[in-house]
């Protein structure tokens, strides 16, 4: 959404991988996207024991999650990421980037690493918060 400002104070580490923080204005419509993780429409677990590949497909799970509240990934102003412990957060943030581009603005993030998630084999879980122009 163009009238959001993101704030990367000089005085904070600049990533390309995320906002320090998101102003989003309160003419915006907000949504909240629970947790996605990488099953495919039957509930089946893609990408077992590959990080990268469940992140893309969690990811391509919140743009369907997304596109049907008429938003885009590129609307998502918060995004909190749960990792299970010993996995490379570097496998999910090259996932990221890959879905995400060189798109300016990323979101601010939390990232989190936990001993275990609600599916059985799951690696990563991500939920959202977008916001998109009216209501």
């Amino acid at each position: 959404m163009s009238d959001c400002r993101y704030h990367n104070p000089e005085c904070l580490h600049k990533s390309p991988a995320f906002s320090h923080g998101v102003s989003v204005p309160a003419t915006a419509r907000t949504i909240y996207v629970g947790g996605q993780n990488a099953t495919d429409a039957d509930g089946v677990l893609v990408g077992e024991n590959d990080l990268f590949a469940q992140t893309v497909k969690t990811l391509e799970n919140l743009q369907a999650v997304l596109k049907d509240a008429d938003a885009t990934l590129h609307d998502v102003v918060k995004w909190s990421v749960l990792v299970i412990e010993g996995q490379s957060a570097m496998d999910g943030l090259r996932a990221f980037g890959s879905v995400w581009g060189d798109h300016p603005n990323p979101p601010a993030i939390t990232v989190a690493f936990v001993s275990g998630l609600a599916i059985p084999g799951a690696l990563v879980e991500i939920d959202a918060v977008a916001v998109v122009e009216g209501n």
